[in-house]
């Protein structure tokens, strides 16, 4: 297969694939006599393992990890369980900050009097005040949100 025919069968970009490749964890294809690279159908099985770790949110180092763990197909598993065990850790804290994070927005929206200037308004007050209760990266939080992404009325 070439490059848009694994991409098209995985349903993953064609720059996601050179990228997997590049950090190694696609092996690179070997190329066709006119250069093209020649995918076969391990790739495609490595490309869909390493997608469905993605859709379970799993760090590159997470499924590195995996595909050294699958190479071994005879070893005791309790390696893997550990991985897992520990991604599902991780995302148990994430839910928890997520829960945080929806308080804090919550009481910053309580702020608002829905009527009035920007100036006069409740939730930006609360964003300038300092005392204001939000998750940050001392107590366990992200700065992971692109501004402008909501517009109102949009979630």
């Amino acid at each position: 297969m070439k490059i848009g025919e694994i991409s098209k069968h995985s349903s993953v970009a064609v720059e996601t694939i050179r990228y997997y490749e590049k950090i190694g964890l696609l092996p690179k294809p070997e190329r066709d006599p006119s250069g093209y690279r020649a995918y076969r159908t391990a790739h495609l099985d490595r490309l869909l393992f390493i997608k469905r770790c993605r859709n379970l949110d799993m760090a590159q180092d997470e499924i590195r990890e995996l595909i050294r763990l699958s190479e071994n197909p005879e070893a005791d598993c309790q390696q893997v369980d550990d991985l897992l065990a520990s991604h599902l850790s991780h995302v148990r804290e994430r839910l928890q900050e997520l829960t945080n994070l929806e308080k804090t927005l919550q009481q910053l929206q309580r702020a608002c009097s829905d009527a009035g200037t920007v100036q006069e308004c409740g939730i930006m007050g609360g964003l300038s005040n300092a005392d204001m209760e939000a998750p940050n990266k001392e107590h366990g939080g992200h700065e992971n949100h692109v501004p402008g992404t909501h517009r109102p009325g949009k979630n």
